[in-house]
């Protein structure tokens, strides 16, 4: 397989690693590293060790089995040994054996892990799942809430080397059938009964499918092959260590050691293919650049584990930085999650733009209460907080009352959130929108982007506490290599990525792969964007949005989106129509309250839009108030308002000129959201095709 890899040239700017690095012990004393066999070379022999570097004839491969060369350069963060997860995690458990290392609170009370816990039910779970059937290369699915079992099981895949593989909770049954086909699952490790019912209904659809665990729960009925988790353990015993270590050993820094899934919005998902080089080596750097201290950080993890965003802040930067990982409880979004950041105080805290925006939403109806003198602190405190954080931003001076604001309103604010400890807040996944951002700011808590890419592993871009700027996604991660492709007079242009955190390639699919790595070895993101003279990269769109008009224009939706919710406090979503069409328009929805146990929209609107409404005259308090009644007030004050955002568009062509109100907000069970709360464009353009050609009918 691998003599039929495509080959890619290196360039000048960086050197692969040579066959000396690959058949040479790895730097450091060996007495330390058990993980090594002894293997003869040929006249040479060698102790081989588990971070010794496997010959390599290309930069991908789409085969799991196959080693990749590792983008190495002399000097730098391109330069550190390559190593792979497991050496990174045996370091930290003998630097700190009985550091906390996993918290979950069940039946009111946490329960722990130490690193040297942590570490050991990881080997444990690695040798249930070579009883259970795990080959080498196929892989253990895992689908449910994120738990202390989501962690060991992922890792402990990585351990008998498996391929580690999120699979969403919101997945359909026939998205986890191709996920688990694809993928080639030996084992399916599902949190409760509804995920276990779900792959039981396509289990005799998948050929590779052997066991399925699940970790939380009791069986509600025996079935063959099905087992809890302390059953999956246990099926450890009499699995020698010399088994397990014959699976270390297959193992590589550039081979494959996990699988992040795309979310699939315009076909099928694509597996993409992580090597252990890719993992470790972004982990150390993202953590290096923003000041992670060994065995001092502290996160909550409630994203879903399946994304590689929360993979790396949950999971592989928390092993190499001797992190503590408190899991919030499964209905921490429906709002739970502020109650084990006040338990937990983090020191560092990421969150999707929709969480911020509903933290937002709180404190401000809960701010409506507030009247008076502490009225008045407050909102001054939050002048001196805006004032301050751009004051950061620009390396100035802080303004007067900088100390006594954090010490009267915003140490206090923080505390109620939970986050009186958090030196580091980020946001990322998705666009967030200027008010928010700003909002943040004026109470000293400065949301920090960050940019990255499953096929980049995660932070390729981010802003630092001492260096951002408001609008950008920071600058790339020492290390990391970006190019502006093809830019325009205003310098935008296709982002294109590269370093030793680019991916390996697609599992099992040649074109795509190909498409995605140039013969350079440059990854094209997708996205478009520039960088200015000082470095912060700015994302502008996607090229796979990018709207082309009859007229031959070229559209980003993106800054329109957001310059209509900035026009419009009432609006939930909106999503720009006019691909081949003679003008712009826009579907959009109103924020309106949210079943917490379906996250289906409901008919009520929020607090903020009633609110709202009521400063245009109108009484409405629901959808069918708005749109059964065509209420008028409404509707006129939502044309002011994308009047408004149009006076920030430049062109006649970038201007909205129609758009219609839908009768729900967009969400995952709608399908107009994917799992991270990205919009499935291609899916809301069909569900809501009548609507459009509504617009353009009468044009």
């Amino acid at each position: 397989m691998a003599d039929s890899e495509p080959q890619v040239e290196n360039s000048e700017e960086s050197q692969d690693v040579d066959i000396k690095k690959e058949t040479t012990p790895n730097g450091g004393d060996s007495s330390t590293n058990n993980n090594t066999v002894d293997e003869q070379n040929g006249e040479n022999g060698y102790v081989r060790k588990i971070d010794d570097v496997m010959s390599a004839k290309a930069l991908w491969t789409t085969d799991p089995s196959v080693a990749i060369k590792l983008r190495c350069g002399d000097t730098g963060p391109q330069s550190d040994d390559p190593i792979t997860v497991v050496s990174v995690f045996e370091e930290t458990v003998k630097k700190l054996p009985k550091g906390l290392a996993l918290a979950v609170k069940r039946n009111g009370d946490w329960v722990k892990w130490t690193y040297e816990e942590y570490y050991n039910d990881v080997r444990i779970a690695a040798k249930a799942f070579i009883k259970l059937g795990l080959e080498p290369y196929h892989s253990v699915s895992i689908l449910g809430f994120n738990s202390p079992e989501w962690a060991i099981a992922d890792v402990g895949c990585i351990f008998a080397c498996g391929l580690a593989t999120g699979v969403y909770t919101t997945n359909s049954p026939e998205t986890c059938k191709f996920v688990l086909s694809d993928s080639k699952t030996n084992i399916a490790v599902v949190e409760n009964d509804v995920q276990l019912q779900k792959i039981l209904g396509i289990w005799d659809d998948l050929p590779h499918l052997k066991a399925i665990v699940q970790y939380t729960g009791e069986l509600k009925e025996a079935k063959e092959n099905v087992y809890t988790w302390k059953e999956f353990m246990a099926k450890a015993e009499g699995v020698p260590d010399s088994v397990l270590q014959e699976r270390l050993m297959m193992q590589a820094p550039n081979k494959a050691c996990s699988l992040v899934y795309t979310s699939g919005t315009t076909g099928n998902p694509k597996g993409v293919m992580l090597s252990h080089d890719n993992v470790t080596w972004i982990s150390r750097q993202h953590g290096n650049n923003v000041h992670y201290k060994f065995g001092v950080e502290v996160a909550v993890s409630y994203l879903p584990l399946s994304h590689i965003a929360a993979q790396l802040m949950d999971i592989h930067i928390p092993i190499a930085f001797a992190g503590v990982i408190y899991f919030a409880q499964p209905d921490a979004l429906k709002g739970t999650l502020r109650d084990t950041l006040k338990e937990a105080r983090p020191t560092a805290f990421f969150g999707v733009p929709r969480v911020w925006e509903k933290f937002m939403e709180k404190m401000v109806e809960k701010g409506k209460s507030v009247t008076g003198v502490k009225k008045m602190i407050g909102t001054k405190a939050k002048e001196i907080g805006l004032r301050g954080v751009y004051a950061k931003m620009n390396k100035e001076s802080m303004p007067f009352g900088w100390t006594l604001a954090n010490m009267m309103v915003f140490n206090k604010v923080k505390a109620e959130l939970g986050l009186d400890r958090c030196a580091m807040t980020y946001s990322g996944a998705a666009p967030i929108s200027h008010e928010t951002i700003e909002y943040f700011y004026s109470l000293n808590i400065p949301l920090l982007s960050v940019f990255g890419l499953s096929e980049s592993t995660g932070p390729h871009a981010v802003d630092t506490v001492t260096d951002f700027r408001i609008g950008s996604v920071g600058k790339e991660t020492p290390g990391c290599e970006t190019k502006i492709a093809d830019p325009d007079e205003d310098g935008n242009g296709e982002i294109c990525l590269r370093g030793r955190h680019i991916f390996m390639g697609y599992i099992g699919n040649e074109e795509k792969t190909s498409e995605a790595i140039d013969q350079a070895g440059w990854l094209k993101s997708g996205d478009i964007g520039k960088q200015d003279k000082d470095g912060f990269l700015y994302v502008t769109g996607r090229i796979k949005e990018l709207i082309i008009t009859a007229g031959g224009e070229n559209v980003a939706p993106v800054p329109i989106e957001a310059n209509v919710k900035e026009a419009l406090p009432c609006v939930s979503n909106c999503m720009v129509i006019g691909d081949q069409k003679k003008f712009l328009s826009m579907l959009i929805t109103l924020k309106v309250e949210m079943n917490p146990d379906t996250g289906a929209p409901s008919d009520a609107l929020t607090a903020e839009a009633v609110e709202w409404c009521k400063s245009v005259g109108s009484e409405a308090t629901t959808m069918a108030d708005v749109l059964d009644n065509k209420d008028k007030d409404v509707l006129k004050a939502i044309q002011a308002g994308v009047d408004k955002a149009n006076e920030k568009n430049t062109s006649r062509a970038t201007k909205i000129q129609k758009w219609s109100i839908l009768p729900t907000d967009f969400s995952i069970p709608g399908g107009e959201l994917g799992p991270t709360l990205k919009t499935m464009r291609p899916k809301i353009v069909k569900k809501y095709e009548d609507t459009i050609e509504a617009f353009y009918s009468e044009s």
